[in-house]
């Protein structure tokens, strides 16, 4: 049987998705607007898990969380704690590097209103579930929001009652992951203070120290 792909750039099996970046494209020529690929150390140790790209960043970009708002503290946050090279990422050509991380999302497409249907999360599931289970052991799964959370769980199989998502949650799963739960760092979670810089700063003193 072959190995299912982590990633694929041609791929439009979501009719709904394919066609609405076919719609952004046309008025927007120099975006992406295809599947955004991971972006990061292929053998990395943390794995941050999003949702989907943003309007104007990573569909626009073509690399997660680049040039838009929830990428501000992400970065900021990576940089911090010796994750990133820099604190700022602005655009796919810049110089900015992960160092022992990698970004990915669980919807790979740009949704409208920024929110993915159930059966298109699904869909994109064989993506991320090829990417993580190619990771190495004691390796930490970072989700950024409960979608993501959820998705991860569908990777692997794992029953929801068992992994209640929550802020700064910590579970060792049975293949020997770390997975860490932290409320997805969006304008709107910013800007309401429903996370905040502290709080998402802590759960990366947590990583941190999980990983030396």
């Amino acid at each position: 049987m072959a190995t299912k792909s982590a990633f694929d750039i041609t791929c439009r099996q979501c009719e709904r998705l394919a066609t609405f970046l076919d719609e952004v494209k046309a008025k927007n020529p120099t975006y992406f607007c295809k599947p955004v690929p991971p972006f990061g150390d292929e053998n990395a140790k943390l794995i941050v898990v999003g949702l989907a790209p943003g309007m104007h960043g990573a569909n626009q970009t073509g690399r997660p969380f680049t040039g838009d708002y929830a990428g501000v503290l992400l970065y900021e946050t990576l940089h911090k704690y010796g994750f990133a090279t820099k604190s700022q990422s602005v655009s796919a050509h810049d110089d900015l590097q992960l160092v022992n991380c990698r970004i990915t999302n669980a919807v790979k497409c740009l949704p409208p209103d920024n929110k993915p249907l159930p059966a298109e999360i699904a869909t994109c599931n064989q993506f991320l579930a090829a990417e993580l289970n190619q990771i190495n052991t004691n390796s930490i799964i970072l989700a950024l929001g409960n979608v993501a959370h959820l998705a991860v769980l569908k990777a692997f199989g794992l029953k929801v009652k068992d992994y209640k998502f929550g802020h700064s949650a910590r579970y060792m799963l049975p293949n020997g992951l770390i997975l860490v739960d932290s409320y997805h760092c969006s304008r709107y979670n910013t800007q309401t203070k429903r996370l905040t810089e502290a709080m998402f700063h802590s759960v990366f003193a947590m990583i941190q120290q999980d990983l030396t």
